[in-house]
């Protein structure tokens, strides 16, 4: 776990005073850099020492077999995985002839810093080399936001004391060796020199790579050019070979005097397109961006995150650890895709080869809700995604023996790559996700285009899957059997509530689009009778209940269940996955994730205050939380039902999952969807926004421990801030014609420049709800700094 004292606390900024060594692979992944198509890692400028290495390009894979003890019908046979492509992020440094190594001579000072607003990667170093000469190093990195391919970084030597000899080496390395793979569901296969050298070229100030992967036939190309700054007599030289191209600067400099070295790299990368296509695609990419110079870089830098934060910032005064970690968690989320451009988006971003690289439910349910209501567009990049590889869910339906398609529960390109069944083929639930991704973001923007086109592809296919998945019983009820909903301690059940909700949404969702789209519906196929079928299943589908306990049965038989011994648990078996046989969890009434819980949140609209909070302490008992996915969810209602002391906690968990390594594994690359889940615990816990219909409803709250809580969005064009203070709510248009929503069940209309103020709903649990033993959340000024780690797997 990261102390609290490793990274000082700022707003706008994740600062680290000192080099710690014991945290490097964490830190390579909180300072890593991406604007969603390029991704690297924060290693240290020289290369080493590192954590993992790594450069990534969005989609770019290798293929690898799937083996299986024992095979099965429909068992995917190939993987896919991320793999580290050709590093030019390197920058090696020779003062007077020693290597600069920050485990060699002294380091006086090392700083690093990811500022938020700038949207760079600043370090400062004051180095003693071994024989005593001290040289100070300045670097400053990117990846462009307003130029796809490219990642820029201004390195600058000083001579310190003395007349100094240096030497600066600009590298771009393939091949690099990764750690091996750990035994650990989260980890990624480790390939072998996956690229296979096509060309390799320099010339003066300029050098380039060509690569192809082994297996999956990709190409790739890498190139680089320079800006140098230094004293008369400065001399460069250029080489390359097929795994390495270098270009050297060599000068000497008087005390005070700097070496600049300004780096230009691009990245391309194609499997239909050939590679003297890419090798001219890398080399204009170059020459843009040394026309836009270092400084046009960073000002377009600064000023697409300045857009950003005036339509996504979340401000809160009270808790500046929170502040930070929220920003931090925005950041990422939104750099994570800002330039995908219908590319998926893995559940680690190009952070870390966590998962292989591998895109989960995590993007629509998760990522996609806070970016439908900060950049829109790239919320429909992503959907535009998912329709591109409705062949291949068609392909996986067709094989399961089911009709529409069949979104795979992990892949990069399309195919499915989960080889274990339970906890992902038969995940149905994320093919309703999609859906409901494609009705928040017509909801959110309006946009008929998408909706009359692409969306209702996607509605109409997946709502056929799910009417092939299940099946009418005796009675007239529609059941949907052996399935896993998100709690993937509980596979293989019988009506899984969160899953048959959301496919009954999806059903109507489908239903009403054909209604207002018949041409086009028809165009697919859809008839009356189809669109009949979808709304009698959706009106009868089963929602298990227990009428003894009076709670919602997360599945059938599920409040049947062992109940789990917590106080006998060791605290460090946890996650219970990698220590307890899937026998026993399956069969007892023990919760990785919020489920039944997330069905409270996502289809709140069917159940009624009472039974939220009934609901809401029984299922708070039994879950561990032993996915990072879950906090979020937790103090979303948390928040509406009373209990808004924990929600906060919660909100802290799933906001510093990252900055303080609470699941453990930070050093994999970062966990996207809880860094979402801190916006989502903002807005829709403690703001209490809902969308589950034609109109937005808000019913905020204000934790104790804070003295205001603001939070902006955009919706239908206009831009909105709600400012939440101890007994009221202050609602801004800050742009667009005015607005209709409800507040705490109230329609009120707010317009631009003349807000709106209304009076808190008081909030009061009537009955107190306890986690299980041993995982409280992580809670300010007591677990913060003194819990272990919770260890939690995703």
């Amino acid at each position: 776990m990261i102390d609290a004292e490793v990274f000082q606390v700022e707003p706008w900024s994740i600062t680290e005073r000192q080099l710690t060594f014991d945290h490097l692979a964490q830190t390579e992944s909180i300072f890593a850099l991406s604007n969603g198509h390029v991704g690297i890692r924060g290693n240290l400028d020289e290369g080493e020492p590192h954590g993992t290495p790594g450069t990534y390009l969005n989609a770019f894979f290798e293929t690898l077999p799937l083996p299986y003890a024992e095979g099965g019908y429909g068992y995917p046979e190939e993987g896919q995985t991320l793999i580290n492509v050709t590093n030019g992020k390197l920058l090696r440094l020779l003062v007077d002839d020693e290597p600069f190594d920050v485990r060699h001579g002294e380091l006086e000072r090392h700083e690093r810093s990811l500022d938020m607003r700038d949207g760079v990667l600043r370090r400062l170093v004051e180095w003693r080399s071994p024989a005593g000469k001290r040289v100070r190093v300045h670097s400053t990195r990117l990846v462009s936001f307003s130029h796809r391919a490219v990642v820029a970084i201004q390195y600058e030597v000083q001579a310190l004391d003395q007349p100094l000899r240096i030497v600066v080496q600009s590298t771009l390395v393939a091949n690099e060796p990764v750690p091996d793979q750990v035994a650990d569901p989260r980890a990624a296969a480790a390939l072998r020199a996956p690229l296979v050298g096509e060309y390799h070229t320099h010339h003066d100030l300029e050098a380039a790579l060509g690569h192809r992967t082994r297996a999956s036939g990709l190409l790739m190309a890498a190139g680089m050019d320079h800006v140098i700054d230094g004293p008369s007599g400065t001399v460069t030289a250029s080489e390359s070979d097929p795994d390495l191209a270098r270009v050297t600067v060599s000068t000497e400099l008087e005390p005070g005097q700097t070496l600049s070295v300004v780096k230009f790299v691009a990245y391309g990368w194609s499997s239909q397109r050939s590679m003297p296509a890419l090798r001219d695609q890398v080399d204009a990419a170059v020459e843009a961006a040394k026309r836009s110079g270092w400084e046009g870089l960073r000002l377009a830098q600064r000023d697409f995150l300045d857009d950003v934060w005036d339509r996504a910032d979340i401000e809160v005064e009270g808790d500046p650890e929170l502040q930070q970690a929220l920003r931090f968690g925005i950041f990422q989320v939104v750099q994570s895709a800002a330039r995908a451009e219908r590319r998926a988006i893995p559940a680690k971003g190009l952070t870390g080869r966590g998962y292989d690289g591998h895109s989960f439910w995590d993007m629509d349910t998760y990522l996609l809700r806070v970016l439908s209501y900060a950049t829109p567009d790239v919320a429909r990049d992503a959907l535009l995604w998912r329709h591109s590889i409705l062949p291949q869910g068609r392909a996986r339906a067709e094989e399961l023996g089911l009709d529409g398609a069949a979104f795979p529960w992990r892949t990069i390109r399309g195919e499915e790559c989960s080889g274990y069944w339970p906890a992902g083929t038969a995940a149905f639930h994320l093919n309703a996700g999609v859906a409901d991704a494609v009705r928040r973001y017509v909801g959110a923007t309006g946009d008929n285009d998408f909706e009359r086109g692409p969306g209702l592809d996607l509605l109409v296919e997946t709502a056929r899957l799910w009417r092939s998945l299940g099946h009418h019983d005796a009675s007239g009820c529609f059941r949907i059997d052996g399935v896993t909903g998100p709690d993937e301690y509980t596979a293989l059940v019988d009506n899984n509530t969160f899953t048959n909700l959301m496919a009954a949404r999806n059903l109507r969702a489908a239903a009403e689009v054909a209604s207002r789209h018949p041409y086009r519906a028809a165009e697919l196929g859809v008839d009356e009778d189809e669109v009949q079928a979808w709304c009698e299943a959706a009106d009868a589908i089963v929602v298990p209940y227990d009428e003894e306990l009076g709670v919602t049965a997360q599945s059938e038989g599920f409040t049947r269940y062992r109940r789990w011994d917590f106080a006998g648990t060791d605290p460090e078996y946890f996650p219970l996955l990698l220590h307890y046989p899937y026998y026993l969890l399956y069969s007892s009434q023990v919760v990785k994730q919020a489920d039944l819980v997330f069905a409270l949140y996502t289809c709140g609209d069917h159940f009624d205050d009472e039974q939220k909070a009934r609901d809401f302490a029984f299922y708070e008992t039994i879950t561990v939380r032993d996915s990072s996915l879950s906090a979020c969810i937790q103090a979303i209602v948390a928040a509406e039902v009373g209990h808004v002391d924990l929600a906060y906690d919660y909100l802290r968990e799933s906001a510093l999952v990252d900055l303080r390594d609470v699941a453990g594994n930070t050093d994999d690359g970062l966990h996207l969807a809880a860094l979402a889940g801190g916006w989502l615990a903002v807005v829709a816990g403690f703001g209490g926004m809902r969308d589950h219909g034609p109109i937005l409803r808000f019913d905020p709250c204000l934790p104790a421990p804070l003295e205001r809580m603001t939070f902006r969005l955009v919706y239908r064009g206009r831009r909105l801030e709600v400012v939440i203070e101890p007994d009221l709510v202050r609602y801004r248009l800050l742009d667009g014609l005015p607005l209709e929503f409800l507040h705490a069940g109230e329609l009120v209309t707010v317009t631009h420049g003349l807000p709106l103020e209304r009076p808190l709903r008081p909030r009061a649990a009537d009955r107190v709800v306890t986690p299980p033993v041993g995982r409280e959340p992580l809670r300010r000024g007591v677990g913060a700094d003194s819990d272990p780690p919770m260890r939690i797997p995703n």
